[in-house]
């Protein structure tokens, strides 16, 4: 295979540690060698990786995609602006018979990298993660919202508060106002619908005669 990297780099990352290999000539320059090193995944750590590779020359830096582990490593490679970083998706990593140890992992990848053998995953910049981030938790929490709304007409129901059948929100105003009659102990089913200024015909509905 054509090496088209002149001095590469590869990690392979875990939760608490990270193993990285430089690949690069020999000083014959004759055939590439590896150099092999292990780091933490602690900040001092990863400056410490990030500095070897400055030092050593290295252009572009190769990491698996692995769960989440993978991010505070390129935030501290994506600060220094120095190394073109590829995201490698695992599944286009194709496995090797005997690589069973994080060492030959890490250097599986830096010949893959060294060769240009593998496509990077997209990573977008910075303030579109960001972005990207904000949005996501903000739709959590509003599943999160809908799935306790669900699970409060279910309470209702168990308990036999017709809730709604009378209101079009069991969120909204009007239905906290009687939320919170029950909860202060008020059983009258006029009273109850008193708050929300229901007719006759829907005072029935509202609480059941076994309350």
């Amino acid at each position: 295979m054509d090496v088209l990297v002149e001095v590469c780099a590869a990690l392979d990352v875990h939760k608490d540690q990270i193993t990285a290999c430089v690949r690069r000539w020999a000083s014959t320059g004759r055939k590439r060698t590896s150099d092999v090193r292990t780091f933490s995944t602690m900040l001092a750590d990863l400056r410490e990786m990030r500095q070897w590779f400055e030092a050593e020359g290295v252009t572009v830096v190769g990491m698996e995609a692995t769960g989440v582990y993978w991010k505070p490593v390129w935030y501290e490679l994506e600060d220094a602006d120095r190394f073109e970083l590829k995201l490698l998706n695992p599944t286009h990593v194709k496995a090797v018979s005997g690589r069973k140890t994080d060492v030959r992992d890490a250097v599986w990848l830096a010949r893959l990298v060294e060769c240009d053998m593998v496509d990077a995953s997209f990573v977008p910049p910075r303030e579109i993660r960001e972005l990207r981030d904000v949005t996501r938790y903000r739709r959590r929490i509003l599943e999160e919202r809908s799935r306790e709304v669900q699970r409060l007409q279910k309470l209702l129901e168990d308990a036999q508060v017709k809730l709604g059948s009378v209101v079009s929100d069991i969120n909204g105003v009007s239905a906290r106002l009687i939320l919170n009659a029950l909860c202060d102990g008020e059983r009258d089913p006029d009273v109850l619908a008193d708050v929300l200024h229901l007719t006759s015909r829907d005072r029935s509905w509202f609480v059941s005669d076994r309350i």
